[in-house]
């Protein structure tokens, strides 16, 4: 990141199906060695099976599930005279929405057997109903703040 100029972001378009920002970015999260149309098909199948299994839409179940595993504070280390603090931050809602996102699709591939699209699919299901390991992993990182707390007069 430049030090002293704006960083100026990119805007991106929305996906073709769903008209949606949110489902374009996690297409591109999807995205492996710039295969976008297998990426684009992992993910809508992904939809349409939380169409089947939920019997609501699916981008109401993708949003609820993103909004449950976006994290509000994470912690980050700051070295102060010769030690180093684990401090609480806020994350910012960009961050938190990329986090979920990434923890969204690194627990759905660490899931055993099934296709891509069933695994993303499951994971979605389970983090819009507050369980799962994405949601899990968002619950440590509150929890690694909380017990940090008392380094947040470090916070610069």
């Amino acid at each position: 990141m430049p030090r002293r100029t704006k960083v100026i972001r990119k805007q991106a378009s929305p996906d073709p199906k769903y008209g949606s920002l949110v489902v374009a970015k996690f297409i591109n999260r999807v995205m492996y060695d710039g295969k976008k149309a297998t990426a684009e098909g992992i993910v809508y199948d992904a939809l349409d099976t939380v169409k089947e299994k939920s019997n609501a839409e699916p981008m109401e179940i993708l949003e609820q599930a993103l909004k449950n595993a976006t994290p509000l504070l994470q912690v980050k280390s700051r070295r102060v005279g010769g030690a180093t603090y684990q401090v609480p931050i806020e994350v910012p809602h960009d961050r938190g929405m990329s986090l979920a996102m990434r923890w969204l699709m690194d627990f759905a591939r660490a899931r055993g057997g099934k296709s891509m699209a069933e695994k993303l699919a499951s994971e979605i299901i389970d983090a819009s109903q507050g369980q799962g390991a994405t949601v899990k992993k968002r619950q440590d990182t509150h929890k690694m703040a909380e017990a940090n707390k008392a380094f947040a007069h470090y916070r610069w």
